[in-house]
């Protein structure tokens, strides 16, 4: 396992030094975008708004908190923006990484067959961040720069964050194909077999 510090934008030559397993902690541009900016973009045939070459789209719903004085233009700060489940965004993620050309899926639990066959077509990975550390990813969210399709709502509305070391981000699927989650099943069942095969018999005194 490695770790890595990037900052975005990110070249394809960044993501194909990962490996699912490693950690990254990423510093620059990061944008939320949950199951609605992935439909009006994938099914709807919109434009992202936000420029995401490179970057990476957070599937999560931010609490934020406006900041601004009245009259002001609008400031928004972060309260809480813990990772969506990302399997929800499974259908559409592959055209969704086409589509914008970003680089750097972050969520939580891991993801199936298409996203990692759109990870391996667009040079891109998927990434975990730990679950129940929302207020530590606000902390983490240095500023923010704006806000995109809030007719949407604030949850699924596309919010133009900075961080800084953003992380810790467990790399679950990267650009060769591999998938840390599908692995670990397959792992996980294989000891499962083998321990109820070794137990056979030395719990007959229960019946």
């Amino acid at each position: 396992m490695s770790t890595f510090y990037f900052t975005t934008p990110v070249s394809d030559e960044d993501i194909k030094k990962v490996h699912i397993g490693d950690v990254i902690y990423l510093t620059g541009d990061i944008t939320t975008g949950r199951d609605d900016v992935h439909i009006r973009v994938v099914v709807g045939g919109k434009e992202s708004p936000v420029d995401l070459k490179g970057k990476a789209i957070f599937h999560a719903g931010p609490i934020m908190k406006k900041i601004s004085a009245e009259g002001e233009p609008d400031k928004y700060k972060v309260i809480s923006v813990g990772p969506t489940t990302s399997m929800r965004m499974e259908k559409a993620q592959a055209e969704f990484l086409k589509a914008t050309g970003a680089k750097i899926i972050i969520g939580k639990g891991g993801m199936g067959p298409k996203t990692t066959q759109g990870c391996i077509d667009n040079c891109a990975i998927h990434t975990i961040f730990p679950g129940g550390c929302a207020v530590v990813a606000a902390e983490e969210c240095v500023d923010v720069e704006g806000v995109e399709w809030l007719d949407l709502g604030m949850p699924e509305a596309m919010w133009k964050l900075k961080a800084e070391k953003f992380g810790p981000l467990i790399v679950s699927i990267d650009s060769y194909g591999n998938n840390l989650i599908e692995n670990n099943k397959k792992e996980f069942q294989e000891k499962k077999e083998a321990a109820l095969e070794n137990l056979k018999g030395k719990l007959d005194f229960m019946h």
